[in-house]
């Protein structure tokens, strides 16, 4: 079996579930088991100041949003730089965090590139397998600039990126130019 971790995934249009309708998912973790990541593309009203506030802690003036990262409910998943404050990779430059003490210090202290993100999206044994067999799924290598880029941004991005790669072989071409839309 081949790993997906560290890979975006584009939901197609033959995937139904509206809760990934022109979603990107980074996968965070792949293997026999199962994966599980996040949507990087639904921010919510709720900024990180606000969570935090309700959960008890002052002080915090983070103003990004917190981010939907799936339908399955979970602890808050934090995706940023730091590797110290890290609980594991996704690809190079990009980690995850989940524990509350790395949480606290990214959203307190860190003024790097970080998403926060509550919820995530998961898969069984099989299924996400399962799933890129009927075609819900276009997968492509993540990238820290896609990852950490703005959410209007991002789907278009990463799904003309994958357009390339199935056109290209095919097309021949000498000259493509980097957005389709510009031919």
């Amino acid at each position: 079996m081949s790993t997906l971790t560290g890979h975006f995934l584009v939901a197609s249009p033959h995937l139904g579930d509206p809760n990934f309708f022109r979603s990107v998912v980074l996968v965070i973790r792949h293997d026999e088991e199962g994966a599980f990541g996040v949507v990087l593309n639904r921010p919510l009203p709720s900024t990180v100041r606000e969570i935090w506030k309700a959960l008890g802690n002052s002080g915090v003036e983070n103003k990004q949003p917190i981010y939907l990262g799936g339908p399955v409910t979970g602890p808050l998943v934090a995706i940023h730089a730091d590797e110290s404050y890290s609980e594991g990779d996704v690809i190079e430059r990009v980690y995850f965090s989940t524990h509350k003490d790395h949480l606290n210090h990214l959203v307190a202290e860190y003024d790097g590139p970080l998403r926060i993100f509550s919820g995530y999206s998961g898969w069984g044994e099989g299924q996400l397998e399962h799933e890129l067999s009927e075609g819900s799924w276009l997968t492509t290598p993540a990238t820290a600039k896609d990852v950490f880029a703005e959410p209007e941004e991002r789907w278009r991005s990463v799904a003309s990126r994958i357009g390339l790669e199935i056109l290209m072989p095919r097309m021949q071409a000498r000259h493509v130019p980097p957005d389709p839309e510009m031919n």
